[in-house]
């Protein structure tokens, strides 16, 4: 496939000129990959003028016929998910197995919501008048945007354009210049599905520049986009320009519970798998663990051998199941946050360093990293270290621990083990977070809305909340006229 990338728009990929040209390294081995446009803001005018011509024959198109779409894009992509994947390794990182987990399920949020764009339906509400007659219905609410981050970027893309598109609103996504490669392949399955011209387009570039013009632009209704709490911020204060739609997914610092009675080699694999996965670099990735003194010290010690013995390395290797960070930059942070909570008197248990040998030195790696300890007031025990460090402390009492656990403004995903159901459930309850895993490392789950509390975002995505930013409101109130 073209490897040097341009912009989608209006069902065709273009290349102008004026644009500047960002160049993709495979993060394993520092080897060019291709290269993508960057767009500006001349660009985003462009796209969105095609996508506001395009939307009134899209929202007026049966939801059947938007359906029969995204279920014959899902197809397509289902069909060249390992081509994909492997491109995506060596764009992102992640071993293959991974990505094509990340692919297959992006495919199957655009079947979720080829289906549930055939259930937007309305209804007829009492009145208080028994010659009225309340009519509540839905219609698309205009151009949609999306911004999409490099971690997961196929199946975030779908997250945004499934639930979009079902509902009849045109949208136009800025694609992550780290990853573009892998995002070009769905455009085409979009299109080669027989979504109209203008319905998509997809536009590599900053957040400062291209998602900035989106997140102002007067003629954009809604905007989804999973990105940092600044950013988030920064897009909120944008979109009030014309107060349009915002769904925000930011930041998460994740706590992991341990319980006394939990099972601790069970806990101590989940806590490591969702640590460390794509190197640590997902939003609700396990940033502290919060474990009952009484079985603390037993606990550190299972996470710290988990850790050592972790095989790392690139990710087309399918031995392999933790690959490299995407850049220098989340090296350097981790660092940063490994110096501070060790001169701040943690313990250093595993990991903290970059790899030594030959196969590593050309790429960006790091050692899967437990700190035992961890002061309250360190680095990774209140800041998102969007790396591969995971920081243990022990609480006492039930009560520090949830003082702990919901004493940060974050509350996007939590995490707590147990073996007394009851017992655990009642904590869960207790924790101020968008979602809570109980005995389960992950909190996604397609028919369940996602989103997170506090600073760690407004609105949901998935489930059929996901699907209700894309929908204005619309109520008819009716005088008929009776015989008698």
């Amino acid at each position: 496939m073209e490897r040097n990338r341009g912009f989608s728009i209006n069902g065709s990929w273009v290349k102008p000129q004026g644009c500047d040209r960002h160049i993709i390294l495979n993060p394993a081995t520092g080897e060019q990959v291709g290269t993508t446009l960057m767009a500006n803001r001349i660009i985003v005018d462009q796209a969105v003028d095609v996508a506001e011509r395009a939307f009134p024959a899209f929202s007026r198109m049966s939801a059947l016929e938007r359906s029969d779409i995204l279920f014959r894009a899902a197809a397509l992509i289902d069909a060249r998910t390992d081509e994909m994947a492997h491109l995506l390794t060596l764009e992102q990182g992640k071993p293959v197995a991974d990505n094509v987990k990340e692919i297959s399920f992006g495919a199957v949020v655009l079947r979720y919501y080829a289906e549930e764009g055939k259930r937007i339906w309305g209804s007829i509400r009492p009145a208080s008048s028994p010659d009225i007659r309340n009519l509540v219905s839905y219609y698309p609410v205009g151009v949609a945007a999306g911004i999409v981050p490099w971690n997961y970027p196929v199946d975030l893309y779908c997250w945004k354009i499934g639930p979009a598109l079902a509902a009849g609103c045109p949208i136009v996504m800025k694609s992550p210049h780290e990853t573009p490669l892998a995002l070009a392949m769905v455009v085409d399955c979009l299109h080669e599905a027989g979504l109209p011209a203008g319905c998509i387009a997809d536009l590599p570039g900053l957040g400062p520049v291209a998602g900035a013009a989106l997140a102002e632009h007067p003629k954009v209704r809604v905007i989804s986009a999973t990105a940092s709490v600044p950013a988030g911020q920064a897009i909120l204060r944008a979109a009030a320009g014309n107060l349009k739609r915002t769904v925000l997914e930011l930041g998460g610092h994740a706590p992991f519970i341990v319980t006394a009675d939990a099972d601790l080699e069970e806990a101590a694999m989940a806590a490591h798998r969702r640590s460390f996965s794509n190197m640590g670099q997902i939003c609700i990735t396990v940033n502290r663990i919060l474990v009952d003194r009484r079985v603390h010290r037993v606990f550190a010690g299972l996470m710290a051998d988990l850790a050592n013995a972790t095989v790392i390395g690139d990710g087309r290797d399918p031995t392999i199941g933790y690959g490299p960070v995407l850049n220098g930059s989340v090296i350097a942070r981790t660092q940063a946050h490994v110096h501070d909570a060790v001169n701040k008197g943690g313990t250093l248990l595993a990991g903290g360093h970059q790899p030594s040998g030959m196969e590593f030195a050309r790429g960006h790696f790091f050692r899967p990293t437990v700190i035992d300890n961890a002061p309250l007031n360190s680095l990774p025990m209140v800041e998102e270290s969007f790396g591969p460090i995971a920081a243990i402390a022990a609480y006492d009492t039930e009560q520090d621990m949830l003082n702990i656990a919901n004493g940060l403004d974050f509350g996007l995903a939590a995490y707590i083990y147990g073996q007394d159901l009851e017992h655990i459930w009642g904590l869960a309850e207790e924790l101020d977070f968008g979602a809570v895993g109980v005995n389960v490392n992950d909190t996604s789950d397609l028919q369940a809305p996602f989103g997170g509390w506090r600073m760690s975002g407004l609105g949901r995505e998935l489930g059929p909340e996901g699907l209700e930013s894309y929908l204005e409101t619309k109520h008819l109130k009716i005088r008929v006229r009776r015989r008698i």
